[in-house]
């Protein structure tokens, strides 16, 4: 009975995590560049109770037919996720930029690394560089003057200014992205941001819109592609889940109540 327990249990505690992942998701519905995930389950090890095999005696197991195998549940054991493209939509701010197609933005970290973002929501510092909303720098380290009238950035990345009582367009640099062999394997470490894992392979760079990186587009951002429908649907799927496996685990209990009570 106490085999039926823990796997009732083990299998709540895995529901559990779906239903935190779906949380998580659903939480993000409304974050800029937002990627879904999904749990991944496991079924744990198999214990050969007893075989039928041909030959075999009573005591003995034998490897030549098959056998009475116990499985010992299931447990969560890593989050997938999904880099499908959300949609786009316009803001019509100057420096918000979206990704259509594949690529991320290079953000410099405090210490010197890089992380990979979807995130385009881009603003000026006191010095003019183009910072995200966590006021981490673009890799490119393109500086926007005060006296910048305008701004324009091309879908290839090339971001350039007209200044104030000039007609002229001054050149303020290159913005250039990033991608991934498998980028399912990036780690996700908030802000919006990914790091680079053994699993997703080496990043390797180029400009928007040439050799199969998405083109930029000025003044839109990608959002969430999260879709509550579909969410919602899973979380009611993991919700009787874990009602089904709690079940069991009372199923279990009471069949040891039965038990103790034969010698009554």
């Amino acid at each position: 009975m106490s085999r039926a327990l823990s796997i009732g249990a083990l299998g709540m505690s895995a529901q559990q995590r779906s239903v935190d992942n779906i949380a998580n998701n659903l939480a993000n519905v409304s974050t800029t560049g937002f990627k879904r995930s999904t749990v991944a389950f496991q079924d744990l090890f198999y214990e050969n109770v007893a075989s039928s095999s041909r030959g075999a005696s009573a005591n003995r197991l034998s490897n030549d037919g098959p056998s009475l195998q116990v499985g010992n549940g299931s447990r969560a054991v890593a989050t997938i996720r999904n880099f499908m493209q959300g949609s786009i939509s316009e803001t019509g701010n100057a420096l918000d930029l979206a990704i259509n197609g594949a690529g991320f933005f290079q953000i410099e970290m405090p210490d010197g690394s890089i992380a990979y973002s979807r995130d385009g929501n881009f603003s000026r510092d006191s010095t003019g560089l183009m910072i995200n909303n966590s006021g981490l720098p673009l890799a490119d380290h393109i500086e926007v003057p005060s006296d910048a009238v305008a701004v324009e950035i091309s879908q290839d990345g090339v971001v350039r200014a007209r200044m104030a009582g000039d007609s002229r367009e001054v050149e303020l640099g290159q913005i250039e992205l990033a991608k991934f062999v498998n980028p399912g394997g990036l780690d996700a470490i908030g802000d919006n941001l990914f790091a680079e894992t053994e699993a997703a392979g080496a990043p390797f760079y180029g400009i928007p819109g040439t050799d199969g990186f998405g083109g930029v587009q000025q003044g839109y951002l990608e959002n969430s592609n999260v879709d509550v429908v579909t969410e919602m649907v899973r979380l009611i799927e993991a919700q009787r889940a874990y009602e089904t496996n709690s079940k069991m685990v009372q199923t279990a209990e009471d069949m040891m109540s039965v038990t103790n009570q034969i010698k009554r």
